[in-house]
């Protein structure tokens, strides 16, 4: 039988600084920080609510985040 892979750590990073930041640069640092996968969402979007590690989403408004989380 084949292991059960164990996933990789997120970044010792809060979401809550990338709030007020300009959407393109907010994705840039995150990704610069180690964040595998970043996704923007318009506000109301309708979203699955499956928790992925690694994954940082971004809830952007006028082109600036306005809400962040993990997963």
């Amino acid at each position: 039988m084949a292991p059960i892979p164990t996933p990789s750590a997120e970044p010792d990073d809060s979401p809550d600084t990338y709030v007020g930041l300009e959407a393109d640069r907010a994705e840039r640092l995150a990704r610069e920080r180690g964040w595998p996968t970043v996704r923007a969402l318009p506000p109301g979007a309708i979203i699955t609510m499956e928790y992925r590690v690694g994954r940082l989403n971004f809830e952007v408004k006028s082109g600036r985040v306005a809400r962040a989380w993990k997963g």
